[in-house]
């Protein structure tokens, strides 16, 4: 079984970083990618970042040029800087992994989010 370990929530405020960390765990597994979705109250979880293991990523058009994804081979981990924070990116923040396991191309895990507070 593939477990994700999120860290690095908390409440800033505007203008403010955080860097987010989420560590997969497991046996026989390969990743393929991971990355980070959100969902803010009311509304519907949403991709924020991706990142294939070749270092392919992919963005929301609400973070490109403020939020940064890098991933980690060699220690599972995928990470995510965001910078110049604002009130609207409050939300809870879910790891997401894509993995091949036991042959079985693209699962999907999640992780249990971590929750981000921008105050004004």
């Amino acid at each position: 079984q593939v477990q994700l370990m999120e860290s690095g929530g908390g409440l800033v405020q505007a203008g403010e970083s955080l860097r987010l960390s989420c560590v997969a765990s497991g046996s026989h597994f390969r990743i393929n990618a991971m990355g980070w979705y959100r969902q803010a109250p009311g509304n519907q979880r949403e991709l924020v970042a991706m990142v294939t293991n070749g270092g392919n990523t992919n963005y929301a058009d609400s973070v490109k040029g403020r939020f940064t994804i890098s991933g980690d081979n060699a220690k599972n981990t995928v990470y995510l800087e965001m910078n110049s924070l604002e009130p609207e990116d409050t939300a809870v923040y879910y790891c997401r992994l894509e993995a091949t396991t036991f042959g079985v191309f693209n699962q999907q895990f999640w992780g249990q989010g971590t929750l981000v507070t921008v105050s004004s």
